[in-house]
């Protein structure tokens, strides 16, 4: 797309940011990309967590089969934050 100058007002400033870093954040527009080259990270959660962003507009951009893939792809890999071994031992360890 190319703007002449006298455009340049219709242009407004804007910022991209991961998911994961929008955490506890909402915004009046989100553009969430569902590509399948991403397919390490199409799971439902996370675009749950990219919907639950937008205020007034969620707009997802790339390919159906990658909306289908995120919606029936859980995440249930394992967390590794030594929760339960630093609560056993009280924090010493």
């Amino acid at each position: 797309m190319e703007y002449q100058r006298d455009d340049i007002v219709q242009l407004d400033l804007a910022y991209a940011i991961t998911i994961h870093k929008s955490q506890g954040s909402e915004f009046e527009a989100v553009i969430i990309p569902v590509l399948t080259q991403h397919f390490k990270m199409l799971f439902r959660n996370l675009l749950y967590t990219g919907l639950t962003r937008a205020r007034r507009l969620a707009v997802l951009v790339g390919a159906r089969k990658a909306m289908a893939m995120a919606v029936h792809n859980q995440d249930t890999s394992q967390r590794q934050t030594m929760l339960q071994s630093l609560l056993q031992t009280g924090g010493k360890g």
